[in-house]
């Protein structure tokens, strides 16, 4: 069962980001390899929609949260090893019979320098498999009745193979012969090659393991725990957006009863913020990861489409409300294959008039109502929308947040209250910021001129 969603989401919710700027992988990014890095990003591509798959790593990235656990593998080693099996050309095979190795393979590099690879790669994957091992015992104890029991038993019975097995029993650090290489080499290299991969695997899954246990103990993440689809519910308690510092956090339930939260709020109330930060918990929990929360539960879904900064699309000719229209129609056609999906639009049709705006918020809001096997949150400055709604359609969660004047500042709480505000604040922005005077000011200079 795969798990559904698209750029636009991705980059509404920066789950990904750009190189070099920060993004929620990058939050959560504190691997110390490679291979352990390349795993999280196709965590991150790929979220889950398996309720006992995604509980499983949940329980197993919290079990090596309460062992805390350390990696305990050397970079350089890792780095070493697979330069080493990487090496799959028959032409650098060790024999007994050539000792000297004084041939050179081909025009590229002296075979001298070859040996010198394979055997810093047949020491380091001694050391790294007896690092494994030591490990993975330490761990059968407390792992016995945890999410992480099986993986383990799968882990070890990998190193018990008779082919890797003997490799644990040599003298850690101890210089190798050259008999003793030209074997292991090629046992390991022409051999085994595929198995001792499969390990390294293991070892970055332990990475990407280990390496999220910390973030989540560093920033005191919670675990949301998976209910099954049929309930069609989340119970998001202390949320709060993990990229936003000193974020405020709010509290939200939904659930078939009341399967559609309508924001309302002024500009700069925290609206986008907030659909964000759920947006972001919800994507993380289908992957088992912490989340920035005090509680979370969830009904898994099927897949999570959000529309909060979506461009024109000029290049086609299509303008922002055409782009909103196209958007609609997406989301409908996904609605309409009878997925179980959590769908967040930020300002539906903000792109054209008020009237239209008004009466499409209030037909697609209606006819969202209808779907009550998927969850919506909906944001909207047109009030009177609310209003209508509220009068047909009861499975509507009515939610704003509100700002308070101090005067002729607008000052945002950034805390969900129940109900629909009336709050407009755009003029005295505006008139804060003296933009009127500027303008005139500058006109009577030109004339004066």
């Amino acid at each position: 069962m795969s798990f559904n969603t698209d750029k636009q989401t991705l980059d509404d919710l920066n789950i990904l980001g750009k190189p070099g700027t920060d993004s929620v992988y990058s939050l959560y990014n504190n691997t110390h390899t490679r291979g352990g890095a390349d795993i999280l990003e196709n965590m991150f591509l790929y979220p889950l929609a398996d309720v006992e798959a995604i509980n499983t790593r949940s329980g197993t990235l919290q079990y090596f949260g309460s062992v805390k656990a350390k990696f305990p593998f050397r970079t350089e080693y890792l780095d070493s090893a697979e330069i080493y099996l990487s090496m799959t050309d028959q032409r650098t095979r060790l024999s007994h019979t050539n000792n000297s190795l004084g041939r050179k393979l081909g025009n590229l590099i002296a075979a001298e320098g070859d040996l010198k690879l394979i055997t810093n790669g047949i020491a380091a994957l001694i050391e790294i498999l007896q690092a494994l091992d030591t490990l993975l015992t330490g761990m059968k104890q407390t792992a016995a009745k945890t999410a992480f029991a099986t993986e383990l038993g799968e882990m070890a019975a990998l190193l018990a193979d008779e082919e890797i097995s003997p490799l644990l029993k040599e003298k850690n650090g101890a210089k190798l012969s050259y008999n003793n290489i030209v074997d292991h080499d090629n046992l390991i290299r022409f051999g085994i090659r595929l198995k001792i991969k499969q390990v390294l695997a293991c070892i970055y899954r332990l990475d990407v393991y280990i390496s999220i246990a910390e973030v989540a103990a560093k920033r005191t993440y919670v675990f949301p725990r998976a209910l099954p689809t049929q309930e069609h519910t989340v119970r998001a308690t202390g949320i709060y957006h993990p990229l936003v510092k000193n974020a405020i956090a709010n509290t939200i339930h939904i659930t078939p009863q009341s399967n559609i939260v309508f924001l309302t709020g002024a500009n700069m109330a925290g609206k986008s913020t907030f659909m964000k930060s759920l947006g972001i918990a919800l994507y993380l929990a289908h992957m088992g990861f912490p989340v920035a929360a005090s509680h979370m539960e969830f009904s898994v879904r099927d897949g999570i489409y959000t529309t909060i900064n979506l461009p024109d699309d000029l290049s086609q000719g299509n303008s922002h409300f055409y782009a909103e229209v196209l958007r609609v129609k997406k989301i409908a056609k996904e609605l309409g294959v009878a997925k179980n999906l959590f769908i967040i639009f930020d300002e539906l049709f903000r792109g054209t008039n008020v009237k239209d705006a008004y009466e499409g918020t209030i037909a697609i809001t209606e006819a969202f109502a209808q779907k009550r096997n998927c969850m919506f949150v909906v944001s909207t400055h047109i009030i009177e929308a609310g209003d209508v709604l509220r009068e047909r359609c009861s499975n509507i969660n009515f939610v704003y947040l509100p700002t308070k004047m101090d005067k002729n500042t607008p000052i945002y709480t950034y805390k969900l209250e129940q109900g629909i505000t009336a709050d407009r604040h755009g003029m005295v922005i505006i008139n804060n910021e003296g933009i009127l005077e500027i303008i005139r000011s500058r006109k009577n200079k030109t004339v004066a001129s």
